[in-house]
């Protein structure tokens, strides 16, 4: 794909669900319009190295998984969801992506913005009319002009509330999927004049088919369908040029997360995570992707869904391994032997049936797919207890699998592959 270069228009569409390899995070079917990201990435972030980053509106996770690969093992994101039906779907998705560099919030912005200058870039991918995606029923049906007013409103609460997070010469991302000027770059227009910041103008010479949108010196670039083969989409970038506090980070030592050494030996035995990112957190090993500062500062001021990767827990004076674990990166894959299913047996495993122990051995084992971890299974002899989580659990039936080439896809879809796994 011309902006991503991980991204790849697929002709035909495949059924997902029935696709091991989508839920072993693999790859991400996501909308191409959005995947400029990466472009915004690499033209506005001059130094990613430990950098943090908050995407605000983050659900179901596809600018989520992208930034966590553009960031790098030393970044941390924290990936938002104000709404809670739906930040259960991101933690899933930023989990299966395996790259460990992500925690999972659910705030409402005003509370960032308690977090002075703590980021280094923000992206806020706001709530809006939806006129970019009318190829959509729903989205025609919801949209009103009045509803676009109301957008208007809500994103300039939401704009304003975050600000005071990010840091001075810090990136702010706005983008939405609309075409309406009240919602674009009248908004950035807005909060420019509020507030201390720059639009930066992107080299956009390289991909003519997007309109570069200069408004009173406001830069923005649309995406539209019929130009671009892709949906609707508005995407302008700032940088904050006045003066911010940043919010201390430092904090009383405290017992509490402190590890056993037992914990501790067993998540370095098992894993290739920094020591300095382990942390204790109720019975379970975590590794946070930042500091201890860190952890304490947000623990204590955000509703965290997901406070990084959890690596063990411990019961009965035994150490668990954990699903999150089995699909990290930085699992140690000599530590658990694996099984490697065929089609038919790994979507019965990700349907929780049983499997059979066959030859494998005892205790706990990685249930894998063409060599790409699913999950964990225990063998307990005579069974093996399927460890795959209940709420991800395939509802259709396997069985019913159905040739994956008989599904044509519409060429503005595409998926987002993770370059970290190797196939």
């Amino acid at each position: 794909m011309q902006w991503c270069s991980n991204g790849f228009y697929l002709g035909k569409r495949p059924k997902f669900t029935l696709d091991p390899l989508l839920h072993a995070g693999c790859y991400y079917p996501q909308e191409a319009s959005g995947m400029f990201l990466e472009e915004v990435f690499k033209q506005a972030i001059q130094d990613h190295d430990g950098i943090k980053v908050l995407d605000l509106c983050g659900a179901p996770g596809g600018k989520a998984t992208h930034l966590s690969s553009l960031i790098g093992e030393k970044g941390m994101l924290v990936a938002n969801e104000v709404i809670r039906s739906r930040v259960n779907i991101l933690s899933e998705n930023i989990i299966k992506w395996g790259l460990s560099n992500a925690i999972v919030t659910q705030n409402d912005p005003s509370v960032f913005g308690l977090l002075h200058g703590f980021f280094d870039m923000i992206l806020v991918d706001a709530p809006c009319s939806g006129e970019g995606m009318f190829r959509d029923k729903k989205a025609v049906n919801e949209w009103s002009v009045e509803n676009g007013a109301l957008c208007s409103d809500r994103q300039r609460r939401i704009l304003m509330d975050v600000w005071p997070a990010l840091r001075e010469n810090g990136v702010l991302v706005y983008s939405t999927c609309t075409f309406n000027p009240g919602e674009n770059e009248e908004n950035i227009k807005w909060l420019i004049s509020q507030n201390k910041a720059e639009s930066i103008k992107l080299d956009n010479s390289w991909y003519s088919d997007i309109t570069e949108i200069d408004y009173e010196g406001i830069y923005g670039y649309g995406f539209y369908p019929g130009k671009i083969k892709g949906e609707g989409l508005f995407i302008s970038v700032l940088r904050k040029t006045g003066k911010q506090d940043v919010i201390s980070e430092r904090s009383k030592k405290s017992s509490d997360n402190k590890l056993k050494r037992e914990e501790r030996s067993v998540a370095l035995d098992w894993t290739y995570f920094n020591e300095r990112n382990l942390i204790k957190a109720g019975d379970s090993v975590i590794s946070f992707p930042g500091s201890q500062e860190n952890f304490d500062l947000l623990s204590k001021r955000l509703k965290i869904i997901s406070p990084g990767t959890r690596i063990s827990t411990e019961k009965q004076n035994k150490y668990l391994p954990s699903h999150e674990l089995a699909m990290s990166v930085y699992l140690k894959k000599s530590v658990f032997p694996s099984i490697d299913l065929n089609l038919s047996d790994a979507l019965a495993y990700l349907h929780r049936d049983n499997i059979k122990p066959g030859d494998s051995e005892k205790g706990w084992n990685i249930i894998s797919f063409m060599g790409v971890s699913l999950g964990l299974v225990n063998n307990i002899g005579n069974r093996m207890n399927n460890y795959y989580p209940v709420e991800w659990r395939i509802r259709m039936d396997p069985s019913s699998q159905v040739d994956k080439d008989a599904i044509v896809w519409d060429n503005s879809d595409v998926y987002l592959l993770n370059d970290l796994i190797d196939l």
